[in-house]
């Protein structure tokens, strides 16, 4: 397959915003391609250089990708979908001294082979947005449709398997029925089971009829550990390995008993006085590849166990909760688990909120005992519990949304006040507004505009939104010198007028207030 044709279905499906005409589209092209092309289709079409599993990054920066753009283009289309596929490769795997001028000639030469149409779709693959509104859930009805399989048998098979270029390539090549007997794997991790957020007991002890399994919500990272004999492989969250990263975990999982297991816990970094650490800290174990041993010395890492997924060539992820702690609790002998409580008592449960806040962590989670682990899902057999911190945030900006969110304006710029009386910025969010509220902020964004540049609108800072986070971090991205993670809209202030909203000393202050109960970095 020609690589302008994948050009042309993405021209088409940026026109429309009908649901049924993308995954109709999507689904005639990928049924037109051979086995071996569609895993390179579906990577494409979801923003990726290669398929989901496949662990190659391309790590190339804005001057490779300058340099590329101002070679000659192709005056007539020539490469094919395997092309591109292979150009990509040929990027990743330069390595060593000169690393970048490789990787910079390998990609000026991918791009010199394309016309100005194939360039346009090959920019959106590198920056990791489309732009087509081709979310996974369409994806996967296309893959069904493609390929004559049930819906429910993709969407299990994308669960397990965390990859819908896999899914379709097992549907294309060995069939859809194939798809039933896809399971949980060795050394391919699962999408996290989710939560809830909730802050009422009541409300979590109805859900759980009455009784719940209470655990400590520890202010550190997802990660997944996988074991086959003397094989420790380690995944985050976003089911990137970082075995490389986590030498040291990957000693704590060789010592676990069991020949084979797949367990979900949590990693803390550690400060001197045994508190633990804030979350930017934390990443920079996460991204370190060189000199991990000084990492390891400078940041140690805390484990924290909670579930055990599979185990000695059998899943259990169908098994009630309960049953999968006893599993975990008999390889481990008890050994870095999660701190947890079992109980039916409202009173008890608050006292061991506190007890968690004050240890450093960020809440409870709150478990049904009976639960089946569900790979991506979110509900109420889950519950998140942690108090919310919120600043009033001036809206100073906002981007052009896209996909669901297209002709809306969608991820806004939020900022505090500083001294002189202007505002300084402290991150961006899209969460928290409904559809309805989208529009009607959309509308009054507009009348404020002061500049559009065709991705962000500038606007006047009038409007006020409360805003929760998870926690304030230095950044040199911000002027103010903050950003707050995982920041949400709670509620839109018409109550208040900008010069009400937060100052940036209000803000360091809750940055060093962050440290009463945290660890700092002050090597």
């Amino acid at each position: 397959m020609q690589f302008i044709e994948f050009s042309n279905l993405c021209r088409r499906l940026e026109s429309t915003r009908s649901r049924l005409d993308k995954v109709a589209w999507t689904a005639e092209f990928l049924s037109s391609l051979t086995p071996e092309e569609v895993p390179w289709a579906v990577a494409f079409l979801t923003a990726r250089p290669f398929p989901a599993a496949d662990p190659r990054i391309l790590e190339i920066g804005w001057p490779a990708i300058s340099a590329a753009v101002e070679t000659p283009p192709s005056s007539i289309p020539t490469l094919s979908l395997l092309d591109v596929g292979a150009g990509f490769a040929k990027v990743a795997e330069v390595s060593g001294k000169g690393s970048r001028l490789g990787k910079a000639r390998a990609l000026s030469e991918l791009f010199g082979g394309a016309t100005d149409e194939e360039r346009e779709a090959l920019a959106k693959i590198i920056h990791g947005e489309m732009r087509i509104g081709l979310h996974d859930g369409l994806i996967q009805e296309a893959i069904a449709k493609a390929y004559g399989a049930k819906l429910q048998l993709v969407r299990r098979a994308g669960l397990f398997l965390s990859d819908l270029s896999e899914v379709a390539r097992i549907a294309a090549a060995e069939g859809a029925a194939r798809l039933e007997a896809v399971s949980v794997r060795l050394f391919i991790p699962l999408l996290p089971m989710l939560s809830e957020l909730s802050t009422d007991f009541h409300e979590i002890f109805r859900a759980h009829r009455g009784r719940s399994a209470l655990e400590y919500k520890y202010d550190g990272a997802r990660i997944q550990i996988h074991k086959d004999g003397g094989n420790v492989r380690i995944w985050s969250r976003r089911l990137s390995e970082v075995t490389r990263s986590l030498p040291d975990i990957v000693e704590l999982g060789r010592g676990f008993d069991g020949e084979s297991f797949i367990l979900d816990g949590e990693v803390v970094a550690i400060g001197r006085n045994g508190k633990p650490l804030a979350f930017q800290e934390l990443m920079r174990r996460f991204r370190r590849i060189h000199d991990v041993a000084q990492a390891v010395e400078e940041i140690p890492l805390s484990l924290h166990l909670f579930d055990c997924l599979f185990l000695n060539g059998a899943s259990l992820i169908d098994e009630a909760y309960e049953q999968r702690w006893l599993k975990l609790e008999q390889i481990t002998a008890g050994r870095h688990l999660a701190r947890r409580l079992i109980t039916d008592n409202q009173a008890v449960a608050e006292a061991f909120l506190k007890e968690s806040l004050e240890a450093g962590h960020e809440g409870l989670m709150a478990k049904d005992l009976d639960s089946r682990y569900e790979p991506g899902s979110r509900g109420k057999r889950w519950f998140k519990i942690k108090p919310a911190v919120t600043i009033d945030c001036v809206i100073v900006a906002a981007d052009h949304g896209s996909g669901r969110r297209r002709g809306w304006l969608s991820n806004y710029h939020l900022a505090v006040l500083d001294g002189a009386g202007h505002f300084a910025p402290v991150g961006k969010t899209f969460k928290g507004l409904t559809d309805e509220e989208f529009k009607g902020m959309t509308a009054r964004l507009r009348a404020l505009q002061l500049a559009d540049d065709g991705y962000t609108v500038t606007v006047e800072a009038e409007v006020v939104v409360e805003v929760a986070f998870n926690e304030i971090q230095r950044s040199p991205q911000y002027s103010s010198g903050f950003a707050l993670r995982f920041a949400r809209i709670i509620r839109i202030r018409d109550d208040k007028a900008p010069a009400q909203a937060t100052t940036l000393e209000e803000l360091r202050s809750l940055f060093e207030r962050q440290f009463l109960t945290k660890s700092r970095f002050d090597l």
